[in-house]
């Protein structure tokens, strides 16, 4: 579901003369459906990098990222944004929303913009906002005033609202509770049960040896690294 081939990349520093800092060369990487990857390697080595190629936020400098049959390095920008609205899902560490929209309306976005009606989207984000544990007294304000794991579950509800068929998780359980952690840990089970390919980074070990089948180390890929 997801291949990544060869993929290279780096830096232009415009303010210090152009200079060009490479920061991934060689990364390859394939994830089938139902599986999920955990990407390791000391902080730096370009976890995060690789992740927002595959999402598309990054350009590459060479190789290929395939998610289903879109080649992610080399797709058009309204492709980038169909293949997200269907197929890509991205759960980051922190939430970006339009400020006074409610919870409930950013959590129900994803399946508005895919078709259901707004009385199945509010359901289901309602579904997923209680199982996450947001009071309900919440749903109606906008989530930009709420607490650091309030606003990670708030992030985490949108990014499982719609069933993607692949996801990327950028460390979802940093800022939760021991029960919160285990209800994101289940809905991670839950998406592989049905097929997502699942790439995450969790720096939370136990975390990553409950839901990933493996784990690849990015800093491998760091140019002049030894073998």
């Amino acid at each position: 579901m997801i291949h990544v081939e060869n993929v290279s990349k780096f830096f232009t520093l415009h303010n210090q003369g152009a200079a060009e800092i490479p920061v991934m060369a060689g990364a390859s990487l394939c994830v089938a459906r139902g599986e999920c990857v955990a990407l390791t390697g000391a902080s730096g080595a370009g976890k995060s990098t690789l992740m927002r190629m595959i999402y598309g936020n990054y350009l590459t400098a060479s190789g290929r990222i395939m998610v289903g049959e879109v080649d992610v390095a080399r797709a058009a920008p309204r492709e980038i944004i169909a293949l997200r609205r269907r197929t890509l899902g991205y759960v980051s560490q922190f939430l970006r929303v339009v400020p006074r929209v409610s919870t409930r309306d950013v959590v129900a976005e994803p399946l508005l913009a895919t078709g259901a009606t707004r009385a199945e989207a509010l359901a289901q984000a309602e579904t997923l906002l209680a199982r996450l544990n947001i009071p309900e007294r919440l749903w109606p304000l906008s989530p930009t005033t709420f607490s650091g794991g309030e606003q990670q579950r708030v992030n985490i509800a949108r990014g499982f609202a719609y069933p993607y068929p692949a996801l990327l998780l950028d460390e979802p359980t940093a800022s939760l509770d021991p029960d919160n952690r285990a209800t994101v840990l289940a809905m991670i089970g839950e998406a592989k049960d049905r097929g997502a390919a699942i790439i995450g980074i969790f720096h939370d070990r136990m975390a990553r040896d409950e839901v990933c089948d493996r784990t690849l180390d990015v800093g491998q890929f760091t140019p002049g690294r030894a073998a």
